[in-house]
């Protein structure tokens, strides 16, 4: 791996021919419009509030459908319950801008699942505020794109597959609210949901990275469980969090986004499978047709640093 210098960084925008063909598109036919953000809670502080200010800009122009959190919602424990102060603290009075007033479909982090927060919670206080979407730990919700085109999603609990969360050593605040979950009825319902799709767009949201650049660097077990079927089910993109940076990896024809830096950013780095890597904080903002999608990691003065072109064929 090498550093992101902020030069690499620059020279990837719009990286391809297929880039600047597909931008065209863009401006025909009916488009689903997204921002993804992923490990922001800290009431405020840090970075958040000014991620935040950015996204509500940028939602006044493009208009998002919905909000995809990717996990970490709230630091550092979690929430105890749907009255927990940080919904206000770090969720209400972060997000006010009449532009972010869009459904949230959230997943959990491992923050979220650190003693004594309450992951039942989040699933819960949309109760309280239907504004925020996460029916259960992990889930499907398809969106239509004009008429007839359908993107399913699929959100996964990712926390409970990764190995290091069950010992005493490194999962202490984690290793009991893992064990009360069955990661093998989490795959089954993952295989059988993507075999079910018959949707032109399949896109899955999990908190952790499967391959990374940044800090925490690949996920070994999601190598071994998740990729396989991402590969056999023609999946066309891998939204996660966790590494606190913004980044674009390609492996087969699966690309794979992180946009962990909605509040604070780590170092990060170019591996062998990197098209753009950036210790910045932001957010991804994300525009979807009927054969392409187009994904632009946006910093916290919005600027775009980067854009790409994903096609559906």
């Amino acid at each position: 791996m090498f550093a992101a210098s902020q030069g690499l960084v620059a020279a990837s925008i719009l990286p391809s021919g297929l880039a600047l063909a597909g931008e065209a598109m863009l401006t025909n036919g009916p488009a689903l419009d997204f921002f993804v953000i992923g490990d922001w809670g800290r009431r405020g502080n840090a970075c958040q509030s000014r991620v935040a200010g950015q996204m509500a800009a940028l939602a006044e122009v493009r208009k998002p459908s919905f909000i995809l959190s990717v996990g970490d919602n709230f630091y550092e424990d979690g929430v105890c319950s749907v009255k927990d102060p940080q919904w206000e603290e770090s969720f209400e009075k972060v997000y006010h801008q009449e532009s972010l007033q869009v459904p949230w479909y959230s997943i959990l982090g491992n923050h979220d699942y650190h003693s004594p927060g309450n992951c039942d919670a989040q699933i819960q206080y949309h109760e309280v505020n239907a504004r925020w979407n996460m029916p259960a730990r992990y889930y499907r919700q398809s969106f239509k794109i004009g008429s007839s085109v359908v993107a399913d999603f699929f959100f996964l609990d990712t926390t409970p597959m990764i190995g290091s969360y069950y010992s005493l050593l490194w999962g202490r605040k984690t290793r009991l609210n893992v064990m009360t979950q069955d990661v093998p009825a989490q795959l089954a319902w993952f295989r059988q949901a993507l075999q079910s799709s018959t949707a032109p767009w399949k896109i899955v949201a999990g908190h952790h990275p499967i391959f990374s650049g940044g800090g925490h660097g690949d996920s070994q077990e999601l190598i071994e469980s998740i990729l396989p079927l991402l590969n056999e089910f023609n999946v066309h993109a891998y939204f996660n969090g966790h590494d606190h940076d913004l980044q674009h990896l390609v492996s087969g024809r699966v690309n794979f986004f992180d946009s962990g830096s909605g509040s604070s950013h780590n170092p990060t780095f170019f591996n062998i499978h990197s098209r753009f890597s950036s210790s910045s904080p932001g957010f991804a903002a994300v525009r979807m047709t009927a054969d392409y999608m187009q994904v632009r990691m946006m910093n916290d003065h919005g600027r775009c640093l980067y854009s790409t072109m994903v096609s559906r064929v």
